[in-house]
């Protein structure tokens, strides 16, 4: 059974949406696209643990809208001083019910959650998730998030698409690695350790 990895950049307030550029994803009138940045270009220590990240992609699983992102660039720039090579040659799943085809090369369309469970329950590498954020709301919903790679940046936006929204479910994990560079960037490693327990204090 494969792994599903969730990969994401957010704010301390859990902000997710469009880290990279200020044409990433304006939806509603999002308006601090690039809030990453500032602090990502100027961390080396960031930019590193970032790398080995992308080093370990074998397969990527991607919604829609962050699938027509990376397909728009990585074509064009997967080279080992953008620091993903690998990236046309793996399997990418992107999730959609209305793509027909895609010129990327390796790419495998999947319709609905049941596909998606039998990718899952398949023998194969592990799955990595970018971006996707109505996605993961469906992947939290089925509770198939097996790991959370979370880089979390010092700053609060008070708006836009955040991480855990309507699909989150109770469920329990524990840290099995950490990281916290110069500029206050906290990389947190999550796996999945069962379900909530509970307990009085006093």
């Amino acid at each position: 059974m494969r792994k599903i990895i969730v990969v994401e950049f957010i704010t301390i307030d859990g902000v997710m949406q469009a880290p990279g550029g200020s044409k990433e994803d304006a939806d509603e009138g999002f308006k601090y696209g690039g809030w990453m940045g500032p602090y990502f270009g100027k961390d080396e220590i960031a930019g590193q643990e970032m790398q080995t990240q992308m080093k370990k992609t074998d397969a990527l699983l991607l919604g829609r809208k962050t699938y027509d992102i990376f397909a728009g660039f990585w074509p064009q720039h997967a080279t080992e001083a953008e620091g993903w090579p690998q990236v046309n040659k793996i399997l990418k799943y992107v999730v959609s019910k209305t793509l027909k085809e895609t010129k990327w090369e390796n790419t495998v369309i999947l319709r609905d959650v049941n596909e998606l469970q039998k990718i899952k329950n398949s023998d194969g590498p592990d799955l990595q998730v970018y971006g996707s954020s109505n996605l993961l709301q469906t992947l939290m919903e089925h509770d198939l998030v097996d790991e959370y790679w979370l880089k979390i940046f010092p700053i609060t936006l008070g708006q836009g698409k955040r991480l855990f929204e309507k699909g989150t479910i109770p469920a329990s994990f524990k840290l099995f690695e950490s990281k916290v560079t110069p500029n206050g960037i906290v990389f947190l490693y999550y796996k999945r350790d069962g379900e909530v327990k509970t307990s009085d204090i006093a």
